[in-house]
């Protein structure tokens, strides 16, 4: 099928059609049964048999009924609907996020979030710890030797801890952008069972920094999974919509109208500064930090300079197994790692003091 190339010449022209078609993903009462009985096969549930039974018997109705948001309160005055019902859990959410804004913008040492993007940890199947939390304590040690507040953010918790979850993007940006909230309404799905979302953790990390550390391994030419899906889920932060009373909800149309009427499309995370070191095996490094400078770029963030970002091979005639021992034999790694966490600490420093962003008064025409 072909897809029409005419466009109507005025907004006011556009028909807001709703574009439907997918087919259904409804589970029948038995397969949903089995899906969730999918999740207590250790025998030692078995002596709870009775009361798995009436719980499966409350999670099935809460599917039948689509409850998402099982708990809401009236949104408020500070809403554009004060009596439309949100989320409770999305409310708690967004206080987090206000809160770690005033810590932002409360005078003294530098925060920075060093994150890991590895999947690896030694606290599950691989058994031995990743380069990359290797490299990250070296740039976190640094960081506080220059005086700096340090927030770990470890992605590999999410292969390793119990009930850590990331779940994917719905891409509702595609659809107009003020239905994209900020922080993520998506989840929790108390309906589907999407539950324990950390990243509404998460958002309040980026919110209180100053400086944002990205260390990562190459998998696949591309981020770890992990990493993936935290940088998916921070589109909201790019140009989300901090009133979900304005969509009513997930309500396409009216974020679609919403969008047409003009939306500035809000950098909720602009100004903060970043770095960027990835590592590799074979390939894939420099391609790798390349995409993730520019997906933080276009968040409005501040790159800290060349020498606060890298892409570097470790081990790249050498075996998987002794990975690790070709970093013991590279301090030079090490003292680049070092050397670009001075910077990122150093060039944030500027731009918390007097000296301003290069653009800063740069209208851009293309705000999305």
């Amino acid at each position: 099928m072909q897809l029409s190339r005419e466009m109507p010449s005025r907004v006011d022209d556009l028909e807001l059609k709703i574009r439907t078609g997918s087919p259904s993903v409804h589970l029948a009462r038995d397969e949903f049964r089995e899906r969730f009985r999918a999740q207590f096969l250790d025998p030692a549930f078995d002596a709870v048999a009775t009361e798995l039974a009436a719980i499966e018997e409350v999670a099935w109705d809460g599917y039948t009924n689509h409850r998402k948001s099982p708990r809401t309160r009236k949104a408020g005055d500070e809403f554009a609907d004060p009596s439309y019902e949100l989320s409770v859990e999305w409310l708690a959410a967004r206080d987090a996020i206000h809160a770690a804004q005033r810590l932002h913008e409360r005078p003294g040492p530098a925060r920075m979030l060093v994150i890991i993007g590895s999947s690896r940890s030694d606290q599950t199947c691989p058994g031995e710890v990743s380069k990359t939390f290797r490299l990250a304590t070296e740039a976190s040690d640094e960081l506080r030797t220059a005086g700096c507040h340090v927030d770990l953010l470890d992605l590999s918790n999410l292969t390793s801890e119990y009930g850590r979850r990331i779940y994917p993007c719905k891409g509702c940006v595609s659809t107009a952008m003020p239905l994209c909230h900020w922080p993520c309404s998506c989840y929790p799905n108390h309906a589907l069972g999407q539950t324990l979302d950390w990243m509404n953790e998460i958002y309040p990390l980026w919110v209180a920094a100053h400086g944002i550390a990205i260390l990562t391994p190459v998998y696949w030419h591309q981020s770890p999974s992990p990493l993936k899906l935290m940088l998916d889920r921070l589109v909201c932060a790019d140009g989300g919509n901090p009133d979900p009373t304005t969509t009513q909800g997930k309500n396409p149309a009216k974020a679609k109208a919403l969008e047409l009427a003009g939306w500035n499309y809000p950098r909720h995370l602009s100004g903060r500064v970043f770095s960027v070191i990835v590592h590799g095996d074979t390939a894939g490094a420099e391609a790798s930090r390349r995409a993730l400078h520019d997906t933080l770029s276009e968040m409005d963030l501040e790159p800290a300079g060349p020498k606060g970002e890298l892409d570097r091979y470790i081990g790249y005639y050498g075996p998987y197994a002794t990975s690790h021992d070709e970093l013991d034999r590279t301090p030079e790694l090490v003292t680049e790692v070092r050397n670009a966490m001075r910077v990122l600490a150093e060039r944030t420093a500027q731009l918390r003091g007097s000296i301003p962003r290069v653009g800063c008064e740069i209208v851009d025409p293309r705000p999305k």
